[in-house]
Order: C-alpha cells, then sequence, then structure tokens
C-alpha cells in the first residue's frame, strides 16, 4: 500500500477496538468480552480502516490480533449485525459484505506480519479472521467454527472457500465449511490449522514474543515474503519463479542485503533498517 496520504488526518482514537502500539508491534484486541468479541458494523469498519492506516505509515512491522476475555471472537453480533442485516436491501447487504471481505483483504495485504491470539471460541467471522492471518497461535482451550451454513449461508463467507483450502487442503475445508463442526485444537493442529500451540493461557504472550522477533528482523524481507505468498497462490511456476527473480533483484540493491554482509564480516548480529 502507498504510503502517500492526502488530507485526511492520523485517527486517534479507535471506539470498536484497543490499539497499542510499541516497538514496531501492534496489539489490536477485540474487546466486547461480555458478548465473547462479538463483531460490529464499527469494529468491521475500524479494523479495515487501522489496518489501512497502519499499512500507510509503515512504523507497525508485526501486529497481534487478539480477543478480550473467555475467546478470540464469536463471529458477526447476532443482534446488531444478523439480525439489523433482516432488514437490509440487496444493495445495503452487498455493501456490507463487501465490508468484510474487505477487511480480509487489509490482513492479508497489509506490509506486515499478522499473528492471530486464538483462545476460546473462533467462530463465522472470527474464525476468518484468525484464517486470514499470517501465523494463528493457539492454545488449549481453542476451537474454530465455521458456521456459516448453520445461519443459512455459503460456507464462502469473506474469502473462507479461497483461504481454507489453500491452509488445510480441499478436504478438509470442504468439511469444515459445509458442517460448520468446531474444531479443537488438536485436530486443529494436526491438519495446519494452527500455527503453534502453546500451553494453557499461553497464546497471547506466545503471539506477542513471535510479533517482537518479527519486528527486530528484516521488515522489507518480510513484507515481499508476505506479497509473494499471496500473489503467487494463483500463478503458474514460470510466472511465480520472475516473479521471484524480481522482487530479489530489488532486495539485493537494499541497504539490508548489504547490512548483512557487513554484519557477517564484522562478526555481529545485523542491524535491520527494514530497507
Amino acid at each position: 500500500m502507498s504510503p502517500f496520504t492526502g488530507s485526511a488526518a492520523r485517527t486517534s482514537d479507535w471506539r470498536h477496538l484497543r490499539v497499542d502500539l510499541t516497538d514496531g508491534v501492534a496489539t489490536v484486541t477485540l474487546a466486547r468480552p461480555e458478548k465473547l468479541n462479538a463483531l460490529t458494523f464499527g469494529a468491521y469498519a475500524d479494523l479495515r480502516d487501522l489496518l489501512f492506516e497502519l499499512s500507510r505509515e509503515r512504523s507497525v512491522r508485526a501486529l497481534v490480533l487478539a480477543g478480550e476475555g473467555r475467546g478470540f471472537c464469536s463471529g458477526g453480533d447476532v443482534d446488531e449485525i444478523i439480525g439489523a442485516t433482516l432488514a437490509m436491501d440487496t444493495a445495503q447487504l452487498l455493501d456490507f459484505n463487501r465490508m468484510t471481505g474487505q477487511v480480509v483483504r487489509a490482513v492479508r495485504e497489509c506490509p506486515f506480519p499478522v499473528i492471530a491470539a486464538v483462545h476460546g471460541v473462533a467462530a463465522g467471522a472470527g474464525a476468518v479472521l484468525a484464517l486470514a492471518a499470517d501465523f494463528r497461535v493457539a492454545d488449549p482451550s481453542a476451537r474454530f467454527a465455521f458456521l456459516f451454513t448453520r445461519v443459512g449461508l455459503s460456507g464462502g463467507d469473506m474469502g473462507a472457500a479461497y483461504l481454507l483450502p489453500r491452509v488445510v487442503g480441499l478436504g478438509h475445508a470442504t468439511r469444515l465449511l459445509m458442517l460448520g463442526e468446531p474444531v479443537r485444537a488438536p485436530e486443529a493442529e494436526r491438519i495446519g490449522l494452527i500455527s503453534e500451540l502453546t500451553e494453557e493461557g499461553g497464546s497471547d504472550g506466545t503471539a506477542l514474543a513471535l510479533a517482537r522477533r518479527l519486528a527486530e528482523g528484516p521488515a522489507l524481507a518480510h513484507a515481499q515474503t508476505k506479497a509473494l505468498l499471496t500473489a503467487e497462490l494463483d500463478m503458474p511456476l514460470a510466472a511465480s519463479i520472475e516473479l521471484d527473480a524480481s522482487t530479489q533483484a530489488l532486495l539485493m540493491n537494499g541497504e539490508d542485503y548489504k547490512e548483512f554482509h557487513t554484519a557477517f564480516k564484522e562478526k555481529r548480529p545485523p542491524k535491520w533498517k527494514g530497507r
């Protein structure tokens, strides 16, 4: 995303999320614990806009997405979203569904790694938010449920039918999206839905430690790796190899590549600059 902005000022207060920025790590917390962090229209919009802002500013090197209280996110709020959408016409419904998809695109396209710290329930839209992240760090209480068919909708919501087969394979994705049954942590780890399984209560701390490790590394290399992983999902091999070659040629002109060589010669850790 381009770092150039127009007249709009930086958002100073996010009403639907809790945001902490420390040493290049953003911790974004869904903070409606009394509702199991159920998403509202405002929460979707804030998350989309926050990711756009952080992508433009280029000050964040890693982001942790977490949920306060007993679970990660129970999905869309039954009253504030499902109830409200029953009164919408087709144009309004299309606007809403496009907005939720924009959130997933923002997670996939932001130029820094996103780590979902999952404990308890990650259901519906909450499961897709975790799925869209680059890493899913979860504790044994985690359970994922793609519930869309359970409410009479397509299982392919918010890009789930695109992303899930690429993470767990078509067979598992078909089962999870068709049946909407919960997948608990041991099975989620077995099929590749979890990147790292922690001790009980350890998902937030482990996710933050991973974010700090990533933030201390070569940010531009991480950003380009993420971009290539997303872009090459639908490319033939020849096009992927050519894109890899062009990307590496650009990075080889960067300061971080030169810094590695200097640090190696001087027998010290590299001092990454992210450029």
